[in-house]
């Protein structure tokens, strides 16, 4: 056998998203790409904004000398200025180009964190519903993952929280506006997570890191304002991307960022540094860190994942089915009317609707959606839904 235990075990466990959306493609084979809505995939159908096409269109007819060799593996010194530059003013946390690396994507960036601070056998804790890979990376490095169930309305039960972390605990890993809720974590809770790590840090006399994704942060709705890690926890690390707000999910440019509060950052910023190189990562894709340094305040058009959000949502509601409404990114999470969650998952495929089960990401019971697409495939989409929900009665 060729494969790895290993690396079989996770196959055979896989990733609903994907096994979803190879079923996608064939049934579209099989009855005709019109007649198959996809809902499954959050790979945006929004085309990046037309300053980027402009910062590209620049390089390629005016081309940098040696703009396409090696750099420092930190990143270009004026990409991680510019992102530096940014957060300071979006955080009011004074942070340089040292506390920042740029990586391939919030995943590079991910596993990068992971790799330096693991010893073999340390506990990281994922909050259910999660981004499935979550549970690869620890993996990849030795790691153990500890998975906090969900709470009500999906915020995390912080007295169950603080029960689960141990002695092992090295790290715990948020996403907000979260995959696949869209929940955004308020102050609030962030103020009382923060109070949480400080206490059970004196009382094991470790550090435990509060490892914030971020990928979604500039798609939020509703006027509210994003709650930033960093005020209340000092060993707070940043980790994001580009594919969701410049509609990048190809190109892999995201970075990590270290609060500046943290009195030893330079040291595991050197850790990273090291680790994006040693992971086979060398560094960040140069073009694109190019042009990435230019769009530190440019987002898609938010409005229009809003505008497809309130259909959605509402159209859903009204046929029943049991919705949080969602504040960010561009997944929603409907409680499945059948309790297999698979089952209703497969049952939406006779219909004609993609979508993902909630036990991908910890959570059975649910669905995921995902409404980046085009209002074509949400539209047909509904008739889907509804056969279902008549069939059986959600609500």
């Amino acid at each position: 056998m060729p494969i790895s235990d290993k690396v079989q075990k996770s196959m055979l466990e896989g990733s609903w998203v994907r096994q979803m959306f190879e079923e996608g493609t064939a049934l579209k084979q099989r009855y005709g790409k019109e007649n198959v809505f996809d809902l499954s995939l959050g790979n945006p159908m929004m085309e990046p904004p037309d300053e980027f096409r402009r910062e590209l269109r620049k390089l390629a007819e005016h081309p940098l000398p040696g703009m396409h060799r090696y750099m420092e593996n930190a990143g270009y010194t004026e990409t991680r200025t510019s992102v530096a530059r940014h957060l300071s003013i979006e955080t009011g946390f004074k942070f340089t180009m040292q506390d920042i690396v740029m990586t391939c994507g919030a995943a590079g960036a991910l596993n990068v964190v992971l790799k330096t601070i693991l010893n073999p056998g340390d506990e990281v804790i994922i909050l259910a519903p999660y981004f499935a890979e979550y549970i690869n990376y620890v993996n990849n490095h030795a790691g153990v993952a500890k998975i906090l169930p969900p709470g009500k309305q999906f915020i995390p039960n912080l007295n169950m929280l603080g029960a689960t972390i141990g002695a092992r605990t090295r790290a715990i890993i948020i996403n907000s506006p979260n995959n696949p809720t869209g929940i955004v974590y308020s102050q609030d809770f962030l103020s009382r997570l923060g109070e949480i790590l400080h206490k059970k840090q004196t009382q094991y006399g470790t550090e435990i890191f509060l490892i914030s994704d971020e990928a979604y942060r500039r798609i939020i709705y509703d006027g509210l304002e994003y709650p930033s890690v960093l005020p209340h926890h000092p060993q707070s690390i940043i980790i994001t991307s580009h594919s969701k707000d410049l509609s990048l999910p190809g190109e892999r440019i995201g970075y990590i960022a270290m609060s500046p509060s943290y009195s030893q950052r330079q040291e595991l910023v050197n850790g990273f540094i090291f680790c994006n190189r040693t992971l086979g990562y060398v560094n960040a894709p140069a073009l694109m860190q190019r042009i990435v340094c230019h769009l530190q305040q440019i987002s898609v058009p938010v409005a229009e994942y809003q505008r497809k959000r309130d259909f959605l949502y509402n159209n859903l509601t009204k046929m029943g089915y049991l919705v949080t409404k969602p504040q960010g990114a561009f997944y929603m999470f409907p409680m499945s009317p059948l309790e297999d969650d698979v089952a209703f998952v497969q049952e939406l495929q006779q219909m004609g609707v993609l979508t993902v089960p909630g036990r991908g990401f910890g959570s059975p019971g649910y669905i995921r959606i995902s409404y980046c697409v085009d209002d074509k495939t949400i539209e047909g989409s509904l008739n889907g839904f509804r056969k279902a929900a008549r069939k059986f009665n959600p609500g």
